[in-house]
């Protein structure tokens, strides 16, 4: 299974926590959507071989652009690669593009699956993130988008200062209570140069709480499991049948093409990421040269992104896997590596697999980083 993800680097206004790629001006954004087409018609070569089984529009805010510009895209990736014939094509939406118009209108078009951006359902929380929409707004998206897609995921994060417990479980309770069948959530970060790193280092607002947010993390996992969710992924639930097809082939080590400013793409034992600058972008694009930029991954590389990839997930590592792919040397060096975690209750080995516990969960990275095998 491989997929194309769609970097559109636009938003109204700035999240005070996001320092992901991103204009909120639209001056350029006609000009993008030609350079999106001319990056997909010259990396078609790269998938000759593959067919596209998933499609996923991520930004910044891919639901600023119209159904037809996204219709072109679309119709762009069909000319230039095989695509399956149930592909899930995903699109990331904020409430406050999700009339109920809109809504009507996307439900009419190839987009199959919806990953809402709420957040939070507590205006105060959404204020000290600066996001665009309202309460209100969040949940009258959700009522009308349920009607017309079965398959909504939605964003929550956890761990925003001054959030109690009480209110963070209401924002999960609030969630179940739409019926949807999937939900992403993570704990704010504190990104530097962003505009929440400055607020608080000024002391306008509080800093984050890691004890907080890691009970807050273990809220969410109890309360979800009880409602029949998987956690399939350190920040990814779903129910049976509603896993991110997208998600899943990333943390499974798929490839996938990122088309887009500062997209990531990856292949076996090659990662690439375009220019995180629209206006190079799209110039590079306009006298057909692709603004990316290539490394060929180590066996250490590969050991270690797997490693990293699969403790994230419900699958774990499997140790036959290593040893074919990498050898014994890093086998026996990844399970000596993990004793002292296994020893801790943050590791078990099930069925030839290395796989985090719960209560290894909120440390995954870290424990990771300690199986790794340096260069």
């Amino acid at each position: 299974m491989s997929g194309i993800y769609i970097h559109i680097p636009f938003c109204k206004q700035a999240c005070h926590y996001c320092d992901f790629h991103f204009s909120t001006s639209l001056k350029k954004k006609d000009d993008l959507i030609d350079a999106l087409i001319l990056e997909i018609e010259l990396r078609k070569k790269e998938f000759k071989e593959i067919t596209v089984e998933t499609i996923y529009f991520g930004g910044g805010t891919p639901s600023l652009l119209s159904s037809l510009e996204i219709k072109r895209i679309i119709d762009s990736i069909y000319k230039n690669y095989k695509v399956s014939n149930n592909p899930e094509i995903t699109l990331e939406a904020n409430p406050d593009d999700l009339s109920n118009n809109r809504i009507l209108e996307i439900s009419k078009s190839p987009i199959n699956r919806l990953s809402i951006g709420i957040q939070s359902f507590h205006e105060k929380d959404l204020k000290l993130m600066n996001r665009a929409h309202n309460t209100q707004e969040a949940k009258q998206c959700l009522e009308e988008a349920t009607k017309h897609f079965n398959n909504i995921s939605l964003d929550l994060i956890y761990g925003i200062p001054n959030t109690t417990n009480q209110e963070w479980e209401e924002n999960i309770n609030i969630a179940l209570n739409f019926g949807v069948k999937h939900i992403s959530s993570y704990a704010l970060t504190v990104e530097p140069k962003t505009a929440l790193a400055s607020f608080i280092e000024k002391g306008i607002i509080d800093n984050v709480d890691d004890a907080l947010a890691q009970e807050q993390f273990n809220i969410l996992i109890d309360k979800l499991e009880t409602n029949n969710f998987v956690h399939y992924e350190l920040s990814n639930f779903g129910k049976e049948g509603f896993f991110s097809r997208n998600n899943s082939a990333y943390w499974q080590g798929k490839p996938y093409i990122g088309i887009g400013p500062s997209a990531h793409s990856f292949k076996g034992k090659q990662r690439g990421w375009n220019v995180r600058n629209n206006t190079k972008y799209i110039k590079s694009l306009q006298i057909g040269d692709l603004p990316i930029e290539i490394e060929t991954l180590t066996k250490t590389d590969q050991y270690n992104e797997y490693v990293m990839t699969g403790l994230r997930t419900v699958w774990g590592v499997s140790i036959k896997k290593v040893q074919q792919d990498f050898g014994v040397t890093f086998e026996n060096y990844m399970l000596e590596q993990a004793q002292k975690h296994i020893k801790e209750h943050l590791l078990y080995i099930d069925n030839g697999k290395l796989k985090i516990t719960q209560k290894g969960k909120f440390l995954s990275d870290g424990i990771a980083s300690d199986l790794f095998m340096l260069n």
